[in-house]
């Protein structure tokens, strides 16, 4: 099937251009954006691709419809003009889940249900059937949003959140996701022989996403996900996808990532995971407080300190962030919710981006000059 599909990924709020970049560079064709979203075309070569080697995006969607509905009637039409057969296969199964804002329909059980019901509807005449499908064959998660009454029909091919990379099945009580890392790496134009140092490294995440950026390794290669079980997919799509993610890894680079941390138990954790992500050999960590920071030589710091809204107090943290602005010299990259921050470290900001970490609005503070 040679159609062109039309795919969609959404990433955190502030890092759209950098998956517009990534995008580009795995063949998307007609590339858009918007806010949080980037959308292209391809095949299903760019669908495995999208999953292995998107670093930003939070997960690589199917857009199947989209359409107007303020009532449940149009609701249901637009989801049984769905081509929901393309990839839906007889047996496999189809759960339905979303949400709405601002929209006339504001029941998601309802919403849900409606969906499900003319999604059935559309198969049972796809297959030429009125008999009840089984749903026991691989998963098809169908995904909706209705913003302001205009509904978007989405099929997830990622299964797990992309965050999600293999390395870190445990982390501290507040990290930062490997998607927003990666993003903030980005925007710091590093190259690969360029030192990293991470002064609050917690578990360790913008030090292991730096090394394995060095040492091109794909972000999802130690993963798998669940459009690989989809009979309508070749299996070549993701052997071919593989092997190309496999051929372009190298471990000839002048990389180190220095990260510190008060928290014994944060540099173990940090240890732990560059061992599980096969970059341990080009970090190295110390127990040390912010205080006793020594600049090193080359190095770009990017860092997530404490915001006071979930580890420790706002004073607290502003105490910190004095004693970081003591300390830190440039290139030095800073995400903090903390609107003064920059009072209180003592410098203006060469730059500010506004970003999301969570549900938390931050601001990364580039300092360059």
């Amino acid at each position: 099937m040679n159609q062109k599909i039309q795919f969609s990924a959404p990433c955190h709020f502030g890092l759209e251009k950098v998956l517009r970049f990534e995008v580009t560079r795995i063949g998307g064709e007609n590339i858009t954006v918007q806010d949080g979203r980037v959308s292209w075309e391809g095949g299903f070569d760019t669908l495995a691709r999208a999953n292995l080697t998107l670093s930003v995006a939070e997960r690589v969607q199917i857009l199947l419809a989209e359409y107007h509905a303020e009532d449940f009637d149009e609701l249901f039409d637009g989801m049984a003009k769905a081509p929901l057969e393309r990839f839906i296969g007889k047996e496999d199964a189809f759960p339905v889940k979303g949400h709405s804002l601002n929209s006339k329909l504001t029941s998601i059980p309802a919403c849900q249900k409606i969906l499900k019901k003319a999604a059935v509807k559309r198969l049972q005449k796809a297959y030429h059937t009125d008999s009840f499908l089984p749903e026991t064959g691989s998963l098809h998660q169908l995904q909706f949003t209705i913003l302001k009454n205009q509904v978007s029909i989405y099929l997830d091919t990622s299964g797990a959140g992309l965050h999600k990379r293999g390395y870190r099945r445990n982390a501290n009580l507040a990290p930062i996701r490997e998607t927003l890392a990666a993003g903030i790496l980005d925007l710091a134009r590093l190259r690969s022989n360029i030192p990293v140092c991470d002064p609050f490294c917690g578990s360790g995440t913008f030090l292991i996403e730096a090394a394995r950026r060095a040492c091109h390794i794909a972000p999802g290669l130690d993963r798998r996900f669940i459009a690989e079980q989809w009979d309508c997919i070749p299996a070549s799509a993701w052997q071919n996808a593989r092997a190309e993610a496999l051929d372009a890894i190298t471990h000839d680079v002048d990389f180190i990532g220095y990260g510190f941390d008060t928290d014994p138990e944060a540099i173990a954790l940090t240890l732990d995971n560059a061992r599980k992500a096969g970059v341990e050999k080009y970090i190295q960590v110390r127990q040390r407080d912010i205080a006793d920071f020594k600049a090193i030589p080359d190095a770009v710091t990017v860092c997530n300190p404490p915001y006071g809204e979930r580890m420790l107090e706002l004073s607290d943290a502003r105490r910190i962030y004095r004693t970081m602005g003591r300390v830190l010299t440039s290139p030095a990259y800073i995400i903090c919710a903390d609107n003064e921050f920059e009072n209180y470290f003592g410098r203006k900001a060469d730059k500010r981006r506004k970003l999301y970490n969570g549900m938390i609005q931050c601001q990364l503070y580039c300092y360059f000059q």
